[in-house]
């Protein structure tokens, strides 16, 4: 197995508002090997990408991280100044953004926004910045770079957008880069190059994964490893091949139940009944029983804790499935 690199242990991440207290992240515990992907899946509002902003240090106010440790290659980041996480922002850690419109700034050609990423990072001449910014072009399937670095983002399609994105993540050659719902702005066919894209960097690169999204589909195609979250809590977590052919908690079985098979056209799509509860007023015991067909007793309650059911397979479910009741 691959060298471990980052390392959450009870990460609780909580927003003090006027209504009250959020708890976006509720002691969430994982891991990420280098060279491999973790996908996080859920619905909105699950947590899934407050845990990325927490793993690279962007929670401002009302936010705050409560407790726990994020140990990148064995440093905690949470004990680094500012100054200290901003030479690992970028050089050692990126982040892709879901909206590539919103990551660019529109003032600023593509070439400036590219060669400002390795003038932080990288120690290199002018003449060098150039041919990198244009490699990284051609990496990500851009076509006449020399020519493109002199365009504004305006220029390039949602898709392109997209790539300039993961071409500056790339810049100062992460270890780890996060994915924050990085299609979600772009059309299906879109959608699987860029996908095709990242995956076959990732494995020429050598870095590291986590990628975030709602879509269990896109999750078993791209990762090595899912963590299911809901509600701020990982609920199920394993290897992909056992979260997608042997998984046990309902919330899982409901995500892939609501995805469209096209071998059965005439069958109702079938959906989660209800919606995820309001975060300010979280039921009591466990956070899926309202919407639970399995849900029991015990389960309005009594929390249910994070168990381990097999080979690095994780659930939090009082009556786990079994195959044998699917």
């Amino acid at each position: 197995m691959q060298k471990k690199l980052l390392e959450v242990k009870g990460l609780r991440t909580y927003f003090h508002t006027f209504k009250g207290i959020v708890k976006a992240v509720d002691n969430v515990s994982f891991d990420i090997h280098e060279g491999e992907i973790l996908g996080v899946v859920g619905e909105s509002g699950g947590g899934k990408s407050i845990t990325g902003f927490s793993v690279i240090g962007l929670i401002d106010e009302p936010g705050k991280i409560e407790s726990g440790e994020i140990l990148f290659q064995d440093q905690d980041l949470m004990k680094l100044s500012e100054s200290q996480m901003n030479l690992i922002r970028g050089k050692e850690i990126s982040m892709v953004f879901q909206d590539p419109m919103t990551s660019l700034n529109p003032v600023y050609t593509i070439g400036e926004q590219l060669e400002e990423m390795l003038l932080l990072h990288e120690n290199l001449s002018k003449q060098q910045r150039r041919e990198r910014c244009i490699q990284l072009l051609k990496d990500v399937g851009i076509s006449n770079p020399e020519s493109r670095l002199k365009n504004y983002p305006h220029q390039f399609s949602g898709g392109m957008r997209q790539r300039v994105v993961i071409a500056i993540a790339l810049a100062a050659k992460p270890k780890l880069i996060i994915a924050d719902e990085p299609t979600t702005a772009l059309d299906v066919t879109i959608q699987a190059q860029i996908l095709k894209l990242m995956k076959q960097l990732v494995k020429e690169q050598g870095c590291a994964l986590m990628l975030i999204t709602h879509d269990l589909a896109v999750v078993s195609e791209m990762a090595d490893r899912v963590n299911v979250m809901y509600c701020g809590k990982i609920v199920e977590s394993g290897y992909t091949e056992d979260i997608i052919q042997e998984h046990i908690h309902p919330y899982t079985e409901g995500l892939l139940d609501s995805i469209p098979d096209i071998d059965q056209e005439k069958e109702r799509l079938k959906t989660i009944p209800g919606i995820v509860p309001n975060m300010f007023d979280l039921p009591k015991g466990c956070n899926f029983s309202p919407r639970c067909q399995y849900c029991q007793d015990i389960c309005l309650e009594k929390e249910p804790e994070l168990v381990h059911v097999g080979e690095r397979h994780f659930v939090s479910c009082h009556f786990p499935l079994r195959k044998e009741a699917r």
